[in-house]
């Protein structure tokens, strides 16, 4: 498996492993009718415009050339966050790829680059009722941060999320 930085070309793999991923995760988590709307088109264009400006960072994992799953990350979105605190903004993986080694790898480069860039701790927002990605950040170093739960609300349903931490 190769990790490396996400290229224009890559954009339409990321957005199918996007749109595929939340639909194998959030089911029961976010409406029916919100999952199947997501638009590989609409993800694909906000993809390549990411890649395009760099914000955020994002690495692809491949198997034999094919993309299989990537991450993003960069500084940390909450208000108030200090300089030195980095954020994992997104993970997925192609769903026949999960439990391969590929999210594991992905999460390792990232935090690579985030120690590279100076950040000294990293977070992350998960949804609460999303057990496998919970089992998996608790795996490679996070902590809950109960306090930290909010709430948003997506097609009429109330929808929860929790900020996870670690020290790079």
């Amino acid at each position: 498996m190769l990790i490396e930085p996400a290229a224009a070309d890559d954009a339409r793999a990321i957005a199918q492993i996007h749109v595929d991923a939340w639909r194998a995760a959030y089911v029961g988590i976010m409406p029916d009718d919100h999952l199947a709307s997501l638009s590989v088109d609409e993800r694909e264009a906000m993809w390549r415009e990411a890649i395009a400006a760099g914000q955020p960072e994002l690495l692809v994992a491949r198997r034999e050339a094919r993309v299989i799953g990537w991450v993003s990350f960069g500084a940390a979105r909450d208000k108030g966050a200090a300089a030195d605190i980095g954020e994992l903004w997104a993970i997925y993986l192609d769903p026949p790829h999960v439990s391969t080694g590929a999210g594991r790898a992905l999460w390792l480069a990232a935090r690579t680059r985030l120690a590279e860039r100076g950040f000294k701790s990293v977070i992350l927002w998960v949804l609460a009722g999303n057990a496998r990605a919970m089992r998996f950040y608790e795996r490679a170093g996070f902590a809950v941060e109960p306090a930290s739960s909010q709430r948003f609300t997506l097609g009429g349903r109330e929808i929860e999320e929790l900020r996870y931490a670690t020290v790079i």
